[in-house]
């Protein structure tokens, strides 16, 4: 058998990816399995699309995460260039909205110190050149900026930004078992026709919504934290958006949704709906669809039905069990236990805080590796 790697990492989504860019910046041997035949394609790419402190995140004072998030954006901003960018952000406040305007302000402004970037108010005189915007009972209009990005080929960026410091990628390889002893966790993998071993001395579960399927493949079987599955729609419907993008109060729920600049149109999104079935077999409910077509409706003059939608897509969050899904935690949890203290899973995570969840967890497997010698301080380091 060939020399044992120090970590392997189960998943090579945004959280795999950030995990394997740590641990090869920090000099481990570090090897990925990823099931599908590119990085990301799971999860991390049915995401909102932003890099983002989580303005929303403040009305259930989860400050420390909003402050992490921030601090994430400005150094995305400055090491990847090429794939985020700060967007103007809209929010229109209404006589029915649940919020009121100086809620807002108040949220805006705390917002705007953690991140050093001021927010404005939009002259009445100017609302009518916000993209067919509704303004019958309009009290103000917000301005701010946030990051936007494309979330699949951030996450290949910075997988390739792993490779580059010496990790291997395995794609399209799906885990069988693995057996953990007193030093080394032998593991069996399928890729293709072809059952292939590896070795490592630590095992990173960043498998996202199987998470807790992966650790029923471990030996001994590491205790399994509760979490729920919550499925997040995204529909792109045709036109486009000339002055920015928009975030909303959802008339059915007053959820927070968001009305963006995509691709070939316009991204709703996103619904949280519990979700019960197989992470393998996920599909935007219908009812989620007409949910983000309504709210879309409701806030432009130029409404749109359910024949207009071009494409819809789903992807699933992980969060702590119980309550309701909308004022959750969106904070990170890494979890390791006695029982098999060689492997460690890291549950839920924001796309924007990959950097800080990857560091995090390499310095919490750090004293049970060999010393290495340190590659890069991804702190500074561009991706490609």
């Amino acid at each position: 058998m060939s020399v044992p790697y120090d970590i392997l990492i189960i998943g090579g989504g945004i959280q795999g990816a950030g995990c394997a860019q740590a641990a090869a910046a920090a000099g481990y041997r570090v090897a990925v399995l990823e099931k599908y035949d590119r990085p990301g394609l799971g999860t991390s790419c049915k995401s909102s699309k932003l890099i983002h402190g989580g303005l929303r995140y403040l009305e259930t004072a989860q400050i420390k995460l909003v402050h992490e998030c921030l601090s994430e954006r400005g150094l995305l901003l400055r090491n990847a260039p090429h794939l985020v960018k700060l967007e103007p952000f809209y929010i229109p406040v209404y006589k029915d909205s649940k919020r009121k305007p100086w809620m807002i302000w108040l949220g805006l402004a705390l917002y705007a110190l953690l991140s050093r970037k001021w927010f404005s108010k939009i002259p009445r005189k100017k609302w009518g050149e916000l993209d067919g915007l509704n303004t019958k009972d309009l009290l103000v209009v917000y301005r701010y900026h946030d990051g936007q990005t494309d979330d699949q080929r951030l996450t290949e960026s910075v997988m390739c930004s792993a490779q580059q410091l010496g990790a291997e990628f395995i794609s399209s390889a799906e885990l069988i078992s693995a057996q953990c002893g007193a030093e080394l966790c032998e593991a069996l993998y399928r890729q293709g026709d072809e059952q292939k071993r590896i070795s490592a001395k630590i095992i990173i579960n960043a498998a996202g919504p199987w998470a807790n399927l992966v650790l029923q493949r471990i030996t001994p079987r590491p205790p399994q934290v509760d979490m729920d599955l919550v499925l997040g729609t995204h529909i792109i419907v045709p036109g486009s958006l000339e002055h920015g993008m928009y975030y909303m109060e959802a008339p059915q729920d007053q959820r927070a949704v968001f009305v963006l600049s995509w691709s070939d149109g316009i991204l709703v999104g996103t619904t949280e709906t519990a979700f019960h079935g197989s992470p393998d077999q996920v599909e935007p409910p219908e009812s989620d669809i007409e949910y983000l077509i309504e709210v879309y409706n409701h806030y432009f003059q130029n409404t749109i039905c359910r024949s207009d939608v071009k494409r819809a897509f789903a992807g699933l969050r992980v969060l702590p069990t119980g309550g309701d899904a909308f004022s959750r935690s969106r904070d990170i949890m890494i979890h390791s236990d006695a029982t098999n203290p060689q492997v460690v899973t890291v549950y839920g995570g924001k796309l924007t805080a990959y950097r800080a969840t990857g560091e995090r967890v390499i310095k919490l497997v750090k004293p049970r590796l060999p010393e290495r010698a340190q590659r890069a301080d991804v702190k500074h380091l561009r991706l490609p």
